[in-house]
């Protein structure tokens, strides 16, 4: 992965010509008074250096003689090692990470500018360590204060996620290797979930279970925290407590990802706890699984990002209106967005590093995102009969046989150079598929 990192700043390098840009990595967050959680580093920072240490900084200086890509990381030390893990060092961050100097932490202020004094702007992301994004800043003022005499040294700072993101939006062949596998783990744990889930059971059960084989198979744990939710518990999308007993008519979705090498997979199904669909339940799984198959389909090099929204709206508007769900004319039901009670959420993201990874949608208004190969997608449509939802003055009331009802189906799709290559398809959600998993 060494030459895949230093392809990465390369590219970058070869991008910011003349620049210099800085690299903070992740902090160490606390869980209450003095436990930490697991280091989780910076996803950009750990995308052009592969190094999983807190405080430390990168730095990127193409115009240097000598230094090109330096590191500032924390020393050996022996006593602080025996409480919180063994350190890289100084010396090991140039012949493993493949740093032409590296500096110890301390000496950042000290060091930081005769890598910025010949640049002709910074590149750096104010992020939410205040602390940092003031002391850049005030490298940078000293700079400019310093400029006349010199006649070299930053006159602008700009954001790098303009530049490294729109890199980290295609996927590489090693990216995709991490991704496939985080994609295997999580296929597994879904399919054993839906083995296992029985009346009587609760939610937390099945949590247990997909996350112990997300470790089993080497897995970091959870790429986000896991949704086990049955019954109305589905219509919350962002349901976490997972503590429910689950019911011989329940729905219960999954929605749960497996992280692998700092790359995430995110799967969700919905399938009958008791073996069987209800009429209304499988009326409504139809109409999503209809929705999701037709959003797909438009993961093509060259469509817009928004054509796979669009497709999976048109298709849940649809079925919702021919269930009496929705009254109206489809086209006009869409453009006024009469969908929304029951369809609240878009219904793609970007996939990689991050869950929700990084990469514009649009560029402008009117000018959407054009697919191309090496991406990566969510496709994720769903319907949600909400208990008490608020619905506009000329729809009807929701028949109570619906309430309480929530699917949703999310599969990991790569755009390829002739189409796209579904990553999970390994987990049923053929309806006669999920039955017959029971």
């Amino acid at each position: 992965m060494q030459l895949e990192y230093r392809q990465r700043r390369e590219q970058l390098m070869s991008k910011i010509g003349n620049g210099t840009a800085i690299f903070r990595s992740a902090p160490m967050a606390v869980m209450h008074n003095d436990v930490e959680y697991n280091y989780r580093q910076d996803s950009d920072f750990f995308y052009l250096t592969g190094f999983n240490e807190p405080e430390a900084v990168a730095v990127l200086a193409p115009h240097h003689q000598e230094h090109r890509f330096v590191l500032f990381v924390q020393p050996k030390e022996r006593e602080k090692e025996v409480w919180t893990g063994y350190r890289c060092g100084v010396e090991a961050a140039k012949e493993l990470y493949g740093a032409d100097e590296a500096h110890p932490i301390t000496e950042l202020d000290e060091k930081l500018p005769q890598y910025l004094e010949k640049a002709d702007r910074i590149y750096y992301h104010l992020g939410r360590d205040r602390h940092f994004n003031d002391k850049v800043l005030n490298h940078y003022q000293n700079l400019l204060r310093t400029y006349p005499r010199r006649g070299t040294g930053p006159t602008a700072i700009e954001d790098t996620s303009t530049i490294l993101h729109s890199m980290r939006l295609i996927k590489s062949e090693a990216e995709l290797e991490m991704m496939r596998q985080a994609a295997a783990i999580a296929i597994e744990a879904h399919n054993q979930a839906m083995a296992i889930a029985k009346p009587g059971r609760y939610e937390y059960e099945i949590q247990a279970e997909i996350e112990r084989i997300f470790r089993l198979r080497g897995g970091m744990g959870p790429a986000y925290p896991s949704i086990v939710a049955s019954g109305v518990n589905a219509c919350v999308l962002h349901y976490i407590e997972n503590n429910r007993q689950m019911q011989e008519n329940d729905l219960l979705l999954i929605d749960a990802g497996c992280a692998y090498g700092y790359y995430n997979s995110d799967i969700t199904r919905t399938f009958p706890v008791g073996g069987k669909f209800t009429p209304e339940q499988k009326a409504l799984y139809e109409i999503v699984l209809a929705a999701q198959k037709q959003a797909i389909a438009q993961v093509q090099p060259g469509n817009t990002f928004s054509s796979v929204h669009d497709a999976a709206v048109r298709v849940l508007t649809e079925g919702l209106v021919e269930l009496g769900i929705l009254k109206g004319e489809v086209d006009k039901l869409i453009e006024e967005e009469k969908y929304k009670p029951y369809y609240m959420h878009r219904t793609s993201h970007w996939l990689g590093l991050d869950v929700h990874d990084v990469g514009v949608y649009q560029h402008g208004e009117g000018k959407p995102q054009i697919l191309q190969p090496g991406q990566v997608l969510t496709v994720e449509p769903g319907i949600y009969i909400v208990p008490d939802t608020k619905l506009a003055e000329d729809q009807p009331e929701t028949d109570p046989r619906w309430i309480g009802i929530g699917i949703r189906i999310e599969d990991d799709v790569l755009v390829t150079p002739t189409g796209h290559e579904v990553l999970t398809d390994g987990v049923p959600k053929a309806v006669e598929d999920v039955e017959r998993i029971k």
